[in-house]
């Protein structure tokens, strides 16, 4: 069966629901580690580190700077779990987006804007400044409107494609530890 990609008025019929996600304090509710170019492991545990992102992850050989190294300021990509549940539409296609964690938590540039710290398990993250977009991987995995829905001026300001952070103290996340903003 194929894959229902949802209208653009469908996705903003549920810009209400996401709008409602915690500000302060939200849960973790999926963890992917990308050991290799499109494939995808579930985990319940992760182990992040200021120097390597999420271990196995494979955030370190991708070479997105300038220099051709792995940028920190893209080390750990988030996506607000309520957007992806819209768009996704089964928890078993959250992974598709490629984002490594996913995050019951208002991830909005008013909310979290760059140089924000939060505390998740035992490691404490930082977002940074480097924009996070919806790509044409993401369009074909979940549709035209998807993709121009994340990327509108209203999705770019609540991140609904999500943001990117650094690890800045290394610890282990587990499947619903509590993102806590500091």
């Amino acid at each position: 069966m194929a894959e229902k990609h949802l209208s653009i008025d469908e996705l903003e019929a549920g810009l209400d629901e996401i709008r409602q996600a915690p500000r302060d304090r939200g849960a973790l509710r999926l963890i992917v580690r990308r050991p290799r170019a499109n494939e995808r492991e579930i985990l319940e545990e992760g182990h992040l580190d200021p120097a390597r992102g999420l271990v196995g992850d494979t955030w370190e050989t991708r070479g997105r700077s300038r220099s051709g190294s792995a940028d920190p300021d893209t080390q750990i990509n988030i996506m607000n779990a309520r957007a992806i549940a819209l768009v996704a539409q089964s928890p078993d296609r959250w992974a598709l987006a490629g984002d490594q964690l996913y995050i019951d938590l208002d991830l909005s540039a008013d909310n979290l804007p760059p140089g924000t710290r939060f505390a998740l398990g035992s490691a404490v993250l930082e977002v940074t400044e480097e924009p996070h977009t919806g790509c044409g991987k993401f369009a074909a995995r979940f549709g035209i409107d998807a993709a121009k829905f994340v990327n509108s001026p209203e999705g770019k300001q609540l991140r609904l494609r999500g943001l990117n952070a650094k690890v800045v103290t290394p610890g282990v996340i587990r499947v619903g530890d509590i993102a806590t903003k500091l």
